[in-house]
């Protein structure tokens, strides 16, 4: 069980917590936006680190290729875990990833999980990160890929 004084608590006003070096505002959406460079993505980047007592909701994800479009590999996935398994709430498509073409969550070659799948709470104490397809070719060309990720955090 997580430390309770790692909680928001009261009803009023922001629910905002230091969780190992980190404000963590609960239940208020936030926008980061990360330039990720190729080497980060064909590695896996982390966007939202694992921290104990959150769980983070992502809300929406747009992605630009910067410097070229990608090629090589699969895809560019988001990855998470639900249920202490990981999955892929966002999956793009190496062909949706042409140079400054903006690429949302469920637009054409951006899958999404079924029925909604990829915007509820992911496992307490899990990342969200950005990376290559698993086991496919490395991505290659393009030189970052801005990635703009809407989230909440929510105590676990």
């Amino acid at each position: 069980m997580a430390d309770s004084r790692m909680y928001p608590t009261g009803t009023g006003g922001t629910r905002s917590r230091p969780i190992l070096g980190n404000l963590i505002d609960f239940g208020i959406e936030k926008n980061q936006r990360t330039r990720v460079t190729l080497a980060q993505a064909n590695a896996g980047f982390v966007l939202l680190p694992a921290l104990p007592g959150v769980r983070w909701r992502i809300v929406d994800c747009r992605v630009i290729s910067v410097g070229g479009a990608a090629a090589g590999g699969t895809s560019l996935d988001l990855v998470s875990t639900q249920a202490a398994t990981a999955v892929r709430p966002l999956v793009i498509a190496v062909a949706a990833l042409t140079q400054s073409a903006l690429v949302r969550a469920g637009a054409a070659n951006a899958v999404i999980l079924a029925n909604g799948a990829s915007f509820v709470s992911n496992d307490m104490n899990t990342a969200v990160t950005v990376a290559k397809q698993s086991g496919g070719s490395a991505l290659t060309v393009a030189t970052h890929f801005d990635v703009s990720l809407d989230y909440t955090a929510e105590p676990a």
